[in-house]
């Protein structure tokens, strides 16, 4: 590629990355004079790249907004983050892209790209494996998910649809009337392969978190609100997550800092609070744990997990499977076998 070409291109590159580029900036970044910038731009306009010229103090070039640039102009590098980042979104279910949307995007890509690119690309894809399986799909719909972000950026009520876990129209840290509702978004999370919004539910006059998988429905109405201080949106989720209604309420102290349990202990399982042990222990801090679980069986697995006193507070079943996990791994301890069923 000749010189001029490759700085025709870099300038391109330049302007793609958003904002307006000022001559004496491009002039420094290309090594060239003012007056060849000039020239530079006029074979972008030549080749119908809509390079607009911004006048004033601050004035320079700019790409006109919502120009599509064809994907020929990414580097290895940058070719190598989309076809990656498409690939690892679909398989850990954080993309944002709906059935084959992912899968068409990438095809896209690799059929544009340079030919020598591409095989490169191709041989990393096809030796890559991954050691976990596939999330199940739960990405929203772009026409969810736009005007959702949309009403969050700007501070703006959004109404919305939805249908809860029970098939009734409720959401993740309580229910709500069936029909369409109107909520305060304070913005938006994905975990664990879901995306979230929480915000204020004026019906309920609540806080609520809501999966945009199960929003059918979304658009941005007049006025504003002031989002609220206090947690930002990720720990209202997992705080939402983890205090969910389900079956039972487990209540356990544990021996240590609130930050050596949380770090055992995702915020989506588990509310920890720092209080005083009663007269427990050698003078160490206690903590309150509080997870909210359908089913117990895993709990004293967990719990002896964390290496740490504990003392279960609730429910009385939870002790009695704790005691029925101590005897099974003192019996692997001393080497006794498992009676027969």
């Amino acid at each position: 590629m000749s010189r001029p070409v490759s700085r025709v291109l870099t300038l391109l590159e330049l302007l793609q990355s958003g904002g307006v580029r000022t001559v004496a900036e491009l002039a420094d970044r290309l090594g060239v004079g003012e007056r060849t910038v000039r020239r530079y731009v006029d074979h972008l306009v030549d080749l119908d790249v809509p390079v607009e010229s911004v006048r004033g103090r601050y004035g320079g070039y700019r790409l006109a907004p919502g120009h599509r640039m064809p994907p020929l102009m990414l580097t290895d590098d940058e070719a190598l983050a989309v076809l990656l980042g498409l690939v690892a979104g679909r398989r850990t279910g954080t993309t944002a892209a709906a059935g084959t949307a992912g899968e068409t995007a990438a095809a896209k890509v690799r059929r544009v790209l340079p030919e020598r690119l591409r095989h490169r690309l191709d041989a990393v894809l096809d030796s890559l494996t991954f050691t976990t399986a596939p999330a199940g799909s739960a990405a929203p719909e772009a026409a969810v998910l736009l005007p959702v972000a949309d009403a969050v950026r700007h501070h703006r009520p959004l109404a919305i649809r939805y249908t809860g876990g029970s098939g009734g129209s409720s959401g993740s840290s309580g229910s709500g009337g069936s029909g369409e509702r109107t909520v305060y978004p304070y913005g938006l999370v994905a975990h664990a392969g879901r995306w979230y919004v929480t915000g204020r539910d004026l019906a309920a006059g609540a806080d609520r978190t809501f999966r945009l998988d199960r929003i059918h429905g979304a658009r941005v109405l007049p006025g504003t609100f002031e989002p609220p201080p206090g947690p930002g949106p990720a720990e209202r989720v997992l705080t939402a997550l983890a205090t969910a209604s389900y079956r039972h309420e487990v209540t356990v102290r544990v021996r240590g800092t609130a930050e050596e349990i949380r770090a055992r202990l995702p915020r989506s399982v588990a509310v920890v609070a720092a209080t005083e042990g009663e007269g427990e222990g050698d003078g160490d801090g206690w903590c309150r744990v509080e997870i909210r679980a359908e089913r117990l069986d895993w709990l004293p697995g967990l719990l002896a997990s964390l290496d740490r006193p504990f003392v279960v507070e609730r429910p009385d079943e939870l002790r009695g499977l704790v005691a029925d996990l101590a005897g099974r791994l003192m019996d692997a301890a001393r080497g006794t076998p498992p009676p027969r069923g």
